[in-house]
């Protein structure tokens, strides 16, 4: 017997994926600013502040080789048991290794057992965002009405510049409220552990939610695959492949826009952490209102369109990186990163529903978090690392040119991609 289909309140479905990204974001920027400002003090004392630095970022890049991991093992619940479900443990996953990084004793109590948990932990963040995103996704796209996917899939979107906005404005708060001695002897805790009352607000939202219509048919008619990440391998090689490089541009410019930038606008170009901090908020407005106009644009001309133009964008952004970044002035440096930041918008608004749009009901939620976790390896992982180098040892127009390239290749992929069947 079929069973009924419970069609979700639109408001309930929209801020259940929103709420979920938002958490799941600002747990993993949290970890991404204090691995500039903190953990190389903290966790790696005894290298020179350079090889600190670079080693605090390694275990910063160390989430994205999880993630895939997580989209796997959460995928395949996702497609075998439901997107509900997965969601929440996926949260859960999220939100109990952000938390442990909060209560971590430092390298001077227990030496390099210090930095081990502090990886071991960060794999967990990158394990439950390798879950989270996709399903969040789907939550939305799943429930659209037609001719909205894309404005619905641009929800789980908006948690990038939310989770943002709270994790940046946290440490802006805890860094005017008390000196450098009290951050970095326990001020610097206090993110890490604030997000036990996010995740608490996700989870009952989401236990609130219905499944979604499409997944629910997708039981209805036995069309469960037993082993949804065989399936995507097998079967749909070139969707994983497209979408995969199709997206490597997009984390590779917010990755410079927000790790690389704040350790280098910091460290070589003379800003305090409060001043670039600041500037990157504003910034990050520009970001979230990008999101919904290119997902506008997506619904009415086309989700590759939109991020074939999003993407020439990127390649002409990075071809003037370092003259923007390289300007005296605050008002200059302020400039390119509201430039930087809108573009990252227009090509996050579409991405989402791109990717869901490339494999059927039964493995998409595999099939989607895979190729996005994938591309966060190749356009992330290393990203802050590469453009530290680049910047150090030829100027900083070669990170640009290192976007210019990544994005040249994300339009190849774009063009050259299946049309969305599904």
């Amino acid at each position: 017997m079929t069973a009924p289909i419970v069609v979700n309140s639109p408001r309930r479905v929209l801020f259940a994926s929103l709420i979920g990204t938002t958490i799941e974001f600002f747990d993993f920027y949290i970890y991404a600013t204090a691995a500039v400002i903190v953990f190389p003090q903290l966790f790696f004392p005894e290298s020179d502040p350079a090889t600190a630095t670079l080693k605090s970022l390694i275990t910063f890049a160390l989430a994205f080789f999880a993630r895939p991991v997580g989209s796997a093992l959460f995928g395949h619940f996702g497609d075998r048991v439901g997107r509900k479900a997965t969601l929440v443990a996926a949260l859960l996953t999220m939100g109990l290794s952000t938390i442990a990084i909060g209560l971590l004793p430092t390298y001077a109590s227990i030496g390099v057992a210090a930095p081990i948990l502090l990886a071991i932990c960060r794999f967990g963040q990158g394990l439950g965002l390798g879950g989270e995103w996709g399903g969040a996704v789907l939550l939305a796209t799943e429930n659209a009405p037609p001719g909205k996917r894309a404005w619905y899939g641009m929800f789980p979107q908006l948690g990038a510049p939310l989770g943002f906005l709270c994790s940046t404005g946290i440490f802006l708060l805890l860094t005017e409220a008390m000196d450098d001695t009290q951050f970095l002897a326990w001020g610097w805790r206090i993110p890490f552990l604030s997000s036990a009352a996010l995740v608490f607000v996700g989870l009952w939202v989401r236990l609130r939610i219905a499944e979604t219509p499409d997944f629910q048919k997708t039981l209805d008619k036995g069309e469960r695959v037993r082993l949804p990440m065989l399936s995507v391998l097998r079967e749909h090689p070139g969707a994983l492949l497209a979408g995969t490089f199709a997206l490597v541009s997009t984390f590779v410019l917010f990755y410079l826009m927000t790790v690389f930038n704040l350790s280098w606008g910091t460290a070589q170009l003379g800003y305090t952490r409060e001043q670039f901090l600041l500037m990157l908020m504003i910034a990050v407005l520009f970001f979230g209102a990008g999101i919904p106009v290119s997902a506008l644009l997506a619904d009415r001309y086309g989700r590759r369109l939109a991020m074939v133009l999003a993407t020439i964008s990127i390649i002409v952004f990075g071809l003037f990186y370092g003259p923007l970044f390289s300007v005296g002035s605050g008002a200059g440096v302020l400039l390119f990163l509201i430039i930087g930041m809108t573009v990252t918008g227009l090509t996050y608004g579409p991405c989402g529903t791109l990717l869901a749009d490339m494999f059927p009901t039964a493995v998409r939620y595999t099939g989607a978090s895979l190729a996005f976790n994938l591309a966060g390896i190749l356009g992330a992982s290393l990203t802050p690392s590469i453009a530290t180098y680049l910047a150090t040892k030829h100027g900083v127009s070669h990170v640009g040119y290192y976007l210019a390239a990544a994005a040249t290749l994300t339009l190849i992929a774009l063009l050259l991609s299946p049309r969305a069947k599904h």
